[in-house]
């Protein structure tokens, strides 16, 4: 399985921006997914994750009420659509599928990762 993290950017606090992770290869239809990110200097967090029908979703207490997670099973993507933005948001993003249906907050509980997205939020 390859995942193509694509969306970052430079946006200042306050602004949004829409991430997308595009799978392909052998890929899992039934596949949780997941987005983690790492700060400088810091070890990789859990973000996000949903499950592989899409109805179950979780978040990580910094981002709760701020991120929304998606995905378009029809095209093997994943969303993370990232509103009201802090500087301390500012971390490469990484996408990653899982070999269950059922989403979890751990690195280890994930068998694919994408390369990562950069985004930067300005104060």
């Amino acid at each position: 399985v390859q995942l193509q993290a694509s969306g970052g950017g430079l946006v200042q606090a306050g602004g949004s921006l829409r991430l997308s992770c595009a799978a392909s290869g052998r890929t899992y239809s039934n596949s949780a997914m997941g987005w983690f990110r790492q700060a400088p200097g810091t070890e990789r967090d859990f973000v996000a994750g949903i499950d592989w029908s899409g109805y179950s979703t979780g978040y990580s207490d910094s981002v709760k009420g701020r991120f929304t997670v998606s995905r378009d099973n029809a095209n093997d993507t994943i969303y993370l659509l990232m509103n009201d933005l802090k500087v301390e948001d500012t971390a490469v993003y990484y996408c990653a599928a899982r070999s269950r249906s059922s989403w979890g907050r751990h690195e280890h509980e994930y068998d694919y990762w994408g390369q990562g997205t950069l985004v930067t939020v300005s104060s």
